[in-house]
């Protein structure tokens, strides 16, 4: 079991006034919430994964944590959308900043539930949208590969952003949109089947990935998660 980490030391802002008047209307000027998602008690492979994509890193999250991820287009539209967040609640870390073609991503968190929840009522308030306003996520193609090769496995590793499957486990591979619904469907599949390897999850795109390995048994438990978590997400059709 980890141990919660001691406080960086690192100084911090007081919390800031409300945005003014005259920013709240930028905000909400043609600012389109895609995602919002709060992901509860950050699990370890998925944690680690978390703290260093590529293109993307900011502070690192830890395993126990609570996370806010939001996606809006335009892309710079995610500018005043940290910015809301982290002047509402300053003790929110930042991990990931990073604008797209179309879309601009953000990802906050924090030990405090609470403090992350702030944080993202300030976003909504400040671009003048509700959580039911995101897209809800579609699931585009699943397939649970059993004994899988050798030469098969090397050709996943070279590509790999966590961890490596081994040649005769069993891979799951999912594939969903938005993308940033990965985070929240690795980090239930991680929960339901901890034994389980995250090989790949990819969380900025057009579409979100995850690659999943182990028995048999515990890799089609993880795959039952996600179709559950992704299903009960309430959003817009797209």
């Amino acid at each position: 079991m980890s141990s919660t980490p001691a406080p960086r030391a690192r100084s911090r802002a007081k919390p800031a006034a409300a945005p003014s008047p005259d920013a709240a209307p930028e905000a909400r000027r043609g600012a389109e919430l895609r995602v919002y998602l709060l992901v509860e008690n950050l699990r370890r492979q998925f944690t680690a994964a978390m703290a260093a994509p590529t293109r993307a890193r900011g502070y690192p999250p830890y395993e126990g944590q609570h996370a806010l991820i939001v996606e809006v287009a335009p892309g710079l539209a995610i500018e005043r959308v940290i910015d809301l967040a982290l002047r509402a609640v300053p003790s929110v870390e930042p991990g990931i900043l990073f604008v797209e073609r179309q879309f601009g991503v953000l990802e906050v968190h924090g030990s405090s539930l609470e403090d992350v929840r702030r944080a993202g009522q300030a976003i909504l308030d400040g671009i003048g949208a509700s959580p039911a306003d995101q897209l809800k996520p579609r699931i585009l193609y699943t397939d649970v590969i059993e004994d899988i090769t050798d030469q098969h496995a090397v050709l996943i590793n070279r590509n790999r952003q966590a961890s490596m499957v081994l040649p005769g486990e069993t891979l799951l591979v999912c594939e969903m949109t938005p993308a940033l619904f990965a985070t929240v469907a690795a980090n239930e599949a991680e929960k339901a089947a901890p034994d389980t390897t995250l090989v790949d999850v990819q969380m900025i795109g057009s579409a979100g990935r995850l690659y999943i390995s182990g028995r048999a048994e515990s890799v089609r438990a993880a795959r039952d998660a996600i179709v559950g978590v992704l299903s009960a997400v309430e959003g817009r059709d797209h």
